[in-house]
Protein backbone atom coordinates (compact mmCIF):
# COMPACT_ATOMS: atom_id res chain seq x y z
CA UNK A 1 0.00 0.00 0.00
CA UNK A 2 1.66 3.21 -1.06
CA UNK A 3 1.82 6.52 1.41
CA UNK A 4 1.58 10.10 1.10
CA UNK A 5 5.34 10.74 1.40
CA UNK A 6 7.47 8.63 -0.69
CA UNK A 7 11.02 9.01 0.55
CA UNK A 8 12.80 9.26 -2.92
CA UNK A 9 15.51 11.84 -4.05
CA UNK A 10 13.82 14.96 -4.35
CA UNK A 11 16.08 16.72 -7.31
CA UNK A 12 17.03 13.74 -9.61
CA UNK A 13 20.28 13.13 -10.38
CA UNK A 14 22.50 16.11 -9.28
CA UNK A 15 21.09 15.80 -5.28
CA UNK A 16 22.29 12.84 -5.05
CA UNK A 17 25.50 13.43 -3.09
CA UNK A 18 24.59 16.90 -2.74
CA UNK A 19 22.18 16.42 0.12
CA UNK A 20 23.60 14.02 1.71
CA UNK A 21 26.39 16.73 2.73
CA UNK A 22 23.85 18.56 4.68
CA UNK A 23 24.17 18.49 8.30
CA UNK A 24 20.43 17.80 9.62
CA UNK A 25 17.60 15.41 10.14
CA UNK A 26 14.53 14.12 9.18
CA UNK A 27 13.33 14.82 12.64
CA UNK A 28 10.05 12.45 12.93
CA UNK A 29 7.43 10.82 10.21
CA UNK A 30 4.56 9.55 11.62
CA UNK A 31 2.41 7.32 9.38
CA UNK A 32 -1.24 8.62 8.56
CA UNK A 33 -4.47 7.26 10.40
CA UNK A 34 -5.43 4.45 7.34
CA UNK A 35 -1.73 2.75 7.46
CA UNK A 36 -1.78 2.84 11.73
CA UNK A 37 -5.08 1.16 11.14
CA UNK A 38 -3.54 -1.41 8.89
CA UNK A 39 -0.67 -2.06 11.05
CA UNK A 40 -0.55 -5.37 13.26
CA UNK A 41 0.16 -3.16 16.14
CA UNK A 42 0.99 0.40 16.91
CA UNK A 43 2.27 2.94 14.49
CA UNK A 44 5.73 2.64 13.84
CA UNK A 45 7.82 5.60 14.40
CA UNK A 46 11.57 6.71 12.43
CA UNK A 47 13.64 8.70 14.13
CA UNK A 48 17.16 10.10 12.38
CA UNK A 49 19.16 11.33 15.38
CA UNK A 50 20.38 15.11 14.86
CA UNK A 51 23.63 14.59 16.88
CA UNK A 52 24.59 11.49 14.82
CA UNK A 53 24.38 13.39 11.89
CA UNK A 54 26.02 16.54 13.35
CA UNK A 55 29.20 14.41 15.12
CA UNK A 56 29.53 12.37 12.07
CA UNK A 57 29.10 9.26 14.63
CA UNK A 58 27.00 6.14 13.87
CA UNK A 59 23.40 6.87 12.71
CA UNK A 60 20.80 5.22 13.79
CA UNK A 61 16.88 4.90 13.27
CA UNK A 62 14.73 3.86 15.91
CA UNK A 63 11.73 1.51 15.14
CA UNK A 64 9.60 0.43 18.38
CA UNK A 65 12.28 -0.34 21.15
CA UNK A 66 14.74 -1.43 18.46
CA UNK A 67 18.11 0.19 16.99
CA UNK A 68 18.97 -0.30 13.55
CA UNK A 69 22.45 0.77 12.21
CA UNK A 70 22.68 1.74 8.36
CA UNK A 71 25.57 2.44 5.65
CA UNK A 72 25.47 4.76 3.05
CA UNK A 73 24.48 2.17 0.14
CA UNK A 74 21.63 0.76 2.43
CA UNK A 75 20.76 4.78 3.02
CA UNK A 76 20.15 4.94 -0.48
CA UNK A 77 18.11 2.01 -1.09
CA UNK A 78 15.81 3.12 1.91
CA UNK A 79 15.75 6.69 0.46
CA UNK A 80 14.95 5.20 -3.25
CA UNK A 81 11.78 3.34 -1.85
CA UNK A 82 8.68 4.64 -2.54
CA UNK A 83 6.14 2.20 -0.83
CA UNK A 84 5.47 1.08 2.53
CA UNK A 85 5.77 -2.25 2.02
CA UNK A 86 9.09 -1.65 0.85
CA UNK A 87 10.06 0.67 3.54
CA UNK A 88 9.33 -1.77 5.82
CA UNK A 89 10.70 -4.31 4.62
CA UNK A 90 14.25 -2.69 3.91
CA UNK A 91 13.83 -1.60 7.69
CA UNK A 92 13.96 -5.50 9.24
CA UNK A 93 16.72 -6.27 7.14
CA UNK A 94 19.20 -3.54 9.08
CA UNK A 95 17.97 -5.06 12.19
CA UNK A 96 21.37 -6.01 14.46
CA UNK A 97 23.90 -4.80 11.88
CA UNK A 98 26.12 -2.34 12.93
CA UNK A 99 27.38 -0.01 9.86
CA UNK A 100 28.35 3.47 9.83
CA UNK A 101 26.47 6.43 7.89
CA UNK A 102 28.75 9.36 7.00
CA UNK A 103 25.96 12.25 6.84
CA UNK A 104 22.48 11.97 6.03
CA UNK A 105 19.48 14.20 4.87
CA UNK A 106 15.88 14.16 4.81
CA UNK A 107 14.60 14.25 1.47
CA UNK A 108 10.83 13.87 0.69
CA UNK A 109 9.12 14.38 -2.56
CA UNK A 110 5.63 14.15 -2.21
CA UNK A 111 2.92 13.69 -4.60
CA UNK A 112 1.78 16.99 -5.71
CA UNK A 113 -2.04 15.99 -4.01
CA UNK A 114 -0.19 14.93 -0.89
CA UNK A 115 1.45 18.12 -0.08
CA UNK A 116 -1.09 19.46 2.60
CA UNK A 117 -1.00 16.03 4.34
CA UNK A 118 2.41 15.37 4.40
CA UNK A 119 3.30 19.22 6.34
CA UNK A 120 0.98 18.44 8.75
CA UNK A 121 2.66 14.85 9.89
CA UNK A 122 6.22 16.53 9.15
CA UNK A 123 6.52 20.29 9.10
CA UNK A 124 9.14 20.57 6.96
CA UNK A 125 11.51 23.18 6.93
CA UNK A 126 12.57 24.02 3.17
CA UNK A 127 9.93 23.13 0.02
CA UNK A 128 11.91 23.05 -3.29
CA UNK A 129 9.61 23.49 -6.44
CA UNK A 130 11.08 22.94 -9.47
CA UNK A 131 7.77 23.63 -12.38
CA UNK A 132 4.68 22.51 -13.27
CA UNK A 133 3.81 21.06 -16.72
CA UNK A 134 0.36 19.55 -17.64
CA UNK A 135 1.01 15.60 -16.35
CA UNK A 136 -2.10 12.94 -16.14
CA UNK A 137 -4.74 15.46 -16.41
CA UNK A 138 -7.04 12.84 -16.08
CA UNK A 139 -5.65 13.09 -12.57
CA UNK A 140 -5.42 16.37 -11.10
CA UNK A 141 -6.73 18.95 -14.30
CA UNK A 142 -4.82 21.84 -15.34
CA UNK A 143 -1.59 23.37 -13.52
CA UNK A 144 -3.29 26.23 -11.56
CA UNK A 145 -5.00 22.64 -9.70
CA UNK A 146 -2.18 21.33 -8.86
CA UNK A 147 -0.16 24.65 -7.58
CA UNK A 148 -2.78 25.03 -5.47
CA UNK A 149 -2.56 21.76 -3.86
CA UNK A 150 1.10 22.91 -3.22
CA UNK A 151 -0.01 26.06 -1.78
CA UNK A 152 -2.60 24.38 0.68
CA UNK A 153 0.40 22.51 2.21
CA UNK A 154 2.69 25.42 2.11
CA UNK A 155 -0.15 27.15 4.03
CA UNK A 156 0.52 25.07 7.21
CA UNK A 157 4.27 26.31 7.25
CA UNK A 158 4.90 29.42 7.25
CA UNK A 159 8.03 29.58 8.77
CA UNK A 160 9.28 26.90 6.48
CA UNK A 161 11.72 28.45 3.07
CA UNK A 162 10.31 27.98 -0.55
CA UNK A 163 13.22 27.22 -2.73
CA UNK A 164 11.44 28.03 -5.68
CA UNK A 165 12.05 27.97 -9.89
CA UNK A 166 11.83 31.92 -10.26
CA UNK A 167 11.26 31.05 -14.40
CA UNK A 168 8.17 29.81 -13.19
CA UNK A 169 5.51 32.42 -13.29
CA UNK A 170 3.25 30.38 -11.16
CA UNK A 171 5.53 30.29 -8.51
CA UNK A 172 5.30 33.86 -7.37
CA UNK A 173 1.82 34.27 -8.30
CA UNK A 174 0.39 33.80 -4.59
CA UNK A 175 1.38 35.62 -1.73
CA UNK A 176 2.90 33.95 1.49
CA UNK A 177 4.41 35.00 4.16
CA UNK A 178 7.46 32.43 4.02
CA UNK A 179 11.20 33.08 2.87
CA UNK A 180 11.52 32.98 -0.78
CA UNK A 181 14.82 32.07 -2.57
CA UNK A 182 14.17 32.23 -6.47
CA UNK A 183 16.65 30.66 -9.17
CA UNK A 184 16.37 30.97 -12.58
CA UNK A 185 18.59 30.99 -15.64
CA UNK A 186 20.19 34.22 -16.99
CA UNK A 187 21.56 34.04 -20.24
CA UNK A 188 23.71 36.48 -22.37
CA UNK A 189 21.05 36.33 -24.91
CA UNK A 190 18.43 37.82 -21.96
CA UNK A 191 17.86 41.39 -22.87
CA UNK A 192 14.94 43.70 -21.20
CA UNK A 193 14.95 44.97 -25.00
CA UNK A 194 13.32 41.54 -26.15
CA UNK A 195 9.83 41.10 -26.30
CA UNK A 196 8.16 37.56 -27.47
CA UNK A 197 5.66 35.86 -26.87
CA UNK A 198 6.11 31.56 -26.57
CA UNK A 199 4.64 29.45 -29.22
CA UNK A 200 0.97 29.46 -29.54
CA UNK A 201 0.32 25.88 -28.02
CA UNK A 202 2.66 26.34 -24.95
CA UNK A 203 0.43 25.86 -21.26
CA UNK A 204 0.84 27.89 -18.38
CA UNK A 205 1.03 31.44 -20.61
CA UNK A 206 -1.68 33.12 -19.07
CA UNK A 207 -0.32 36.33 -16.45
CA UNK A 208 -1.11 34.62 -13.14
CA UNK A 209 -2.59 38.52 -11.82
CA UNK A 210 -4.53 39.56 -15.22
CA UNK A 211 -4.88 36.86 -17.58
CA UNK A 212 -2.98 38.09 -20.12
CA UNK A 213 -0.63 36.35 -22.54
CA UNK A 214 3.00 36.99 -20.88
CA UNK A 215 5.99 38.11 -22.67
CA UNK A 216 9.37 36.96 -22.71
CA UNK A 217 12.63 38.62 -22.78
CA UNK A 218 14.09 35.35 -22.92
CA UNK A 219 12.55 31.62 -23.18
CA UNK A 220 14.38 28.79 -22.33
CA UNK A 221 11.85 25.95 -22.99
CA UNK A 222 8.03 25.45 -22.16
CA UNK A 223 6.73 28.77 -20.23
CA UNK A 224 10.25 28.96 -18.12
CA UNK A 225 11.96 32.04 -18.83
CA UNK A 226 12.26 35.85 -18.13
CA UNK A 227 8.73 36.32 -18.32
CA UNK A 228 6.92 39.65 -17.73
CA UNK A 229 3.44 41.08 -18.35
CA UNK A 230 2.87 44.15 -20.68
CA UNK A 231 -0.65 44.38 -19.48
CA UNK A 232 -0.50 44.72 -15.57
CA UNK A 233 3.35 44.68 -14.80
CA UNK A 234 3.55 41.73 -13.15
CA UNK A 235 7.04 40.08 -13.54
CA UNK A 236 9.87 37.34 -12.70
CA UNK A 237 11.24 38.15 -9.72
CA UNK A 238 14.43 38.57 -8.58
CA UNK A 239 17.00 35.56 -8.93
CA UNK A 240 19.11 34.71 -6.06
CA UNK A 241 21.05 31.94 -7.77
CA UNK A 242 21.24 31.56 -11.91
CA UNK A 243 22.49 29.70 -14.86
CA UNK A 244 24.95 32.26 -16.84
CA UNK A 245 25.82 30.28 -19.60
CA UNK A 246 25.62 27.01 -21.34
CA UNK A 247 28.70 26.18 -22.76
CA UNK A 248 28.25 22.58 -24.25
CA UNK A 249 25.42 19.73 -24.22
CA UNK A 250 25.27 16.25 -25.31
CA UNK A 251 22.85 13.63 -24.78
CA UNK A 252 25.22 12.55 -22.27
CA UNK A 253 27.11 15.24 -20.45
CA UNK A 254 26.44 19.02 -19.22
CA UNK A 255 28.26 22.08 -19.02
CA UNK A 256 27.41 25.32 -17.61
CA UNK A 257 28.10 28.08 -15.53
CA UNK A 258 26.53 29.26 -12.09
CA UNK A 259 27.93 32.75 -11.58
CA UNK A 260 31.62 32.35 -11.91
CA UNK A 261 32.70 28.99 -11.85
CA UNK A 262 32.13 26.18 -14.10
CA UNK A 263 29.76 22.98 -13.54
CA UNK A 264 29.38 19.77 -15.30
CA UNK A 265 27.38 16.71 -14.92
CA UNK A 266 27.37 13.42 -16.52
CA UNK A 267 23.97 13.94 -17.82
CA UNK A 268 22.05 15.40 -20.77
CA UNK A 269 19.12 17.75 -21.27
CA UNK A 270 18.06 21.51 -20.74
CA UNK A 271 16.02 20.09 -17.85
CA UNK A 272 19.06 18.62 -15.70
CA UNK A 273 20.39 21.91 -15.65
CA UNK A 274 17.37 23.55 -13.96
CA UNK A 275 17.57 20.40 -11.58
CA UNK A 276 21.44 21.49 -11.00
CA UNK A 277 20.46 24.41 -10.32
CA UNK A 278 17.65 23.60 -7.84
CA UNK A 279 20.27 21.32 -6.08
CA UNK A 280 23.16 24.26 -6.36
CA UNK A 281 20.72 26.65 -4.80
CA UNK A 282 19.60 24.56 -1.55
CA UNK A 283 22.89 23.42 -1.24
CA UNK A 284 24.28 27.05 -0.86
CA UNK A 285 21.31 27.90 0.96
CA UNK A 286 22.69 25.40 3.82
CA UNK A 287 26.21 26.80 3.71
CA UNK A 288 27.75 24.26 1.35
CA UNK A 289 30.75 25.86 -0.64
CA UNK A 290 30.81 26.36 -4.73
CA UNK A 291 33.65 23.48 -4.85
CA UNK A 292 31.67 21.20 -2.71
CA UNK A 293 28.69 21.52 -4.82
CA UNK A 294 30.90 20.96 -8.25
CA UNK A 295 32.20 17.59 -6.78
CA UNK A 296 29.03 16.25 -5.61
CA UNK A 297 28.17 17.16 -9.11
CA UNK A 298 31.16 14.96 -10.36
CA UNK A 299 29.92 12.55 -8.20
CA UNK A 300 26.19 11.90 -9.60
CA UNK A 301 24.98 8.79 -10.78
CA UNK A 302 22.08 8.07 -13.01
CA UNK A 303 18.99 5.98 -11.17
CA UNK A 304 16.74 3.47 -12.99
CA UNK A 305 14.78 4.70 -16.32
CA UNK A 306 15.83 8.60 -16.08
CA UNK A 307 18.82 8.59 -18.47
CA UNK A 308 19.80 4.77 -17.44
CA UNK A 309 22.89 3.42 -19.24
CA UNK A 310 22.49 -0.01 -20.21
CA UNK A 311 24.43 -2.92 -22.00
CA UNK A 312 23.12 -5.48 -24.00
CA UNK A 313 23.64 -7.33 -27.33
CA UNK A 314 26.91 -4.85 -28.09
CA UNK A 315 24.47 -2.09 -27.88
CA UNK A 316 24.79 1.34 -25.42
CA UNK A 317 20.95 1.97 -24.46
CA UNK A 318 20.22 5.30 -23.36
CA UNK A 319 16.56 4.10 -21.10
CA UNK A 320 14.67 7.53 -20.97
CA UNK A 321 11.25 7.83 -18.76
CA UNK A 322 8.92 10.32 -20.57
CA UNK A 323 5.75 10.96 -19.47
CA UNK A 324 4.18 14.53 -20.27
CA UNK A 325 4.33 16.67 -23.59
CA UNK A 326 7.02 18.90 -22.34
CA UNK A 327 9.15 16.51 -20.73
CA UNK A 328 9.37 14.69 -23.70
CA UNK A 329 9.53 17.58 -26.20
CA UNK A 330 12.86 18.06 -24.52
CA UNK A 331 14.22 14.56 -24.22
CA UNK A 332 13.89 14.85 -28.49
CA UNK A 333 15.46 18.20 -27.97
CA UNK A 334 18.55 16.13 -26.30
CA UNK A 335 18.58 13.71 -28.87
CA UNK A 336 19.21 16.41 -31.20
CA UNK A 337 22.06 17.41 -29.89
CA UNK A 338 23.57 13.60 -30.39
CA UNK A 339 26.56 13.88 -32.88
CA UNK A 340 26.29 10.04 -34.02
CA UNK A 341 23.60 8.32 -35.83
CA UNK A 342 21.41 5.94 -33.04
CA UNK A 343 18.66 3.94 -33.46
CA UNK A 344 15.04 5.14 -31.44
CA UNK A 345 12.49 3.22 -29.71
CA UNK A 346 9.49 3.81 -28.36
CA UNK A 347 7.20 2.53 -25.80
CA UNK A 348 3.64 4.22 -24.97
CA UNK A 349 1.65 2.70 -22.46
CA UNK A 350 -1.77 4.50 -21.11
CA UNK A 351 -1.97 2.65 -17.69
CA UNK A 352 -3.28 5.26 -15.25
CA UNK A 353 0.34 6.09 -14.23
CA UNK A 354 1.11 6.98 -17.47
CA UNK A 355 -2.00 8.80 -18.18
CA UNK A 356 -5.20 7.15 -20.16
CA UNK A 357 -5.11 9.64 -22.25
CA UNK A 358 -2.13 9.47 -25.32
CA UNK A 359 -3.18 12.40 -27.18
CA UNK A 360 0.10 14.31 -25.61
CA UNK A 361 2.53 12.54 -27.81
CA UNK A 362 1.15 14.85 -30.37
CA UNK A 363 2.28 18.11 -28.42
CA UNK A 364 5.83 16.34 -28.91
CA UNK A 365 7.87 17.92 -31.78
CA UNK A 366 8.79 14.38 -33.48
CA UNK A 367 8.39 16.68 -36.31
CA UNK A 368 12.11 18.27 -35.06
CA UNK A 369 14.28 15.12 -34.69
CA UNK A 370 17.19 15.07 -37.00
CA UNK A 371 16.15 12.07 -38.81
CA UNK A 372 18.74 11.81 -41.05
CA UNK A 373 20.78 10.48 -37.92
CA UNK A 374 18.21 7.25 -36.89
CA UNK A 375 18.83 4.44 -38.83
CA UNK A 376 15.91 2.39 -37.07
CA UNK A 377 12.87 2.63 -35.29
CA UNK A 378 11.27 -0.16 -32.90
CA UNK A 379 7.97 1.37 -31.81
CA UNK A 380 6.17 -0.85 -28.62
CA UNK A 381 4.11 -0.81 -25.72
CA UNK A 382 0.41 -1.55 -25.37
CA UNK A 383 -0.35 1.69 -27.74
CA UNK A 384 2.34 0.71 -30.49
CA UNK A 385 -0.22 1.34 -32.82
CA UNK A 386 -0.78 4.71 -31.90
CA UNK A 387 2.95 5.86 -31.29
CA UNK A 388 3.80 4.15 -35.03
CA UNK A 389 1.11 6.65 -36.40
CA UNK A 390 2.48 9.56 -34.81
CA UNK A 391 5.87 8.95 -35.62
CA UNK A 392 4.42 8.13 -39.63
CA UNK A 393 2.74 11.93 -39.75
CA UNK A 394 6.17 13.45 -38.13
CA UNK A 395 7.87 12.00 -41.40
CA UNK A 396 9.26 8.75 -40.36
CA UNK A 397 8.93 6.62 -43.57
CA UNK A 398 7.14 3.38 -42.46
CA UNK A 399 9.25 1.18 -43.55
CA UNK A 400 12.35 2.58 -41.42
CA UNK A 401 10.21 1.12 -38.32
CA UNK A 402 9.45 -2.13 -36.67
CA UNK A 403 6.75 -3.26 -34.10
CA UNK A 404 7.59 -5.48 -30.76
CA UNK A 405 4.36 -6.19 -29.08
CA UNK A 406 6.48 -7.51 -26.18
CA UNK A 407 9.47 -7.37 -24.46
CA UNK A 408 11.07 -10.69 -25.16
CA UNK A 409 10.08 -9.96 -29.15
CA UNK A 410 11.47 -6.15 -28.25
CA UNK A 411 15.11 -7.15 -26.94
CA UNK A 412 15.31 -9.33 -30.00
CA UNK A 413 14.80 -6.27 -32.22
CA UNK A 414 17.51 -4.30 -30.26
CA UNK A 415 20.35 -7.19 -30.77
CA UNK A 416 19.37 -6.63 -34.84
CA UNK A 417 19.62 -3.08 -34.85
CA UNK A 418 22.16 -1.27 -37.10
CA UNK A 419 23.57 1.14 -34.67
CA UNK A 420 25.66 0.84 -31.77
CA UNK A 421 23.85 3.76 -29.58
CA UNK A 422 20.19 3.07 -28.90
CA UNK A 423 17.86 5.37 -27.37
CA UNK A 424 15.06 4.24 -25.30
CA UNK A 425 11.85 6.38 -24.67
CA UNK A 426 9.37 4.79 -22.59
CA UNK A 427 6.00 5.90 -20.63
CA UNK A 428 5.99 4.63 -16.75
CA UNK A 429 5.20 1.13 -16.66
CA UNK A 430 6.52 0.38 -19.81
CA UNK A 431 9.67 1.20 -18.78
CA UNK A 432 9.39 -0.40 -15.52
CA UNK A 433 8.13 -3.32 -17.21
CA UNK A 434 11.01 -3.73 -19.50
CA UNK A 435 13.44 -3.59 -16.92
CA UNK A 436 11.44 -6.23 -15.15
CA UNK A 437 12.57 -8.12 -18.55
CA UNK A 438 15.71 -7.06 -18.39
CA UNK A 439 16.48 -8.02 -14.72
CA UNK A 440 14.68 -11.38 -15.03
CA UNK A 441 16.80 -11.90 -18.32
CA UNK A 442 20.13 -10.52 -16.12
CA UNK A 443 20.83 -8.18 -18.51
CA UNK A 444 20.61 -5.60 -15.15
CA UNK A 445 20.51 -5.80 -11.79
CA UNK A 446 16.81 -6.99 -10.45
CA UNK A 447 15.47 -3.80 -8.84
CA UNK A 448 15.50 -0.03 -8.81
Amino acid sequence: MSVPVEIVKALVLPAEKLITAVQSAIGKIYEPHYIKKMAQAKAQEIELLGNAVRNNSDLSIVISDKKIKIKNKELKNLILSTQQQELNYLLKQYINKSNIADKAYDILMSDEANVKMVTKLLHPSVFVLTNIFRDQMDRYGEIYTTYQKIVDGIKLAPDATIIANGDASIFSSVELPNKKVFYGFKLPEDKPENDFKAPVNTDGVLCPKCDHILHYHERIYANLGDYFCSNCGYHRPELTYSVNQIIDQTPNSLKFKMGEKEYSIGIGGTYNIYNALAAYSVAREFGLSEEEVAQSFAENKRIFGRQELINYADKEIDLILVKNPVGLDEVLHMLNTEKDNYSLVTLLNANHADGIDTSWIWDADYEGLNKDQIKKVIVGGKRWHDMGFRLEVSGFEPGLMTTATNNEALLDEISKLPTKKVYILATYTAMLSLRKTMGEKKIIKAGM
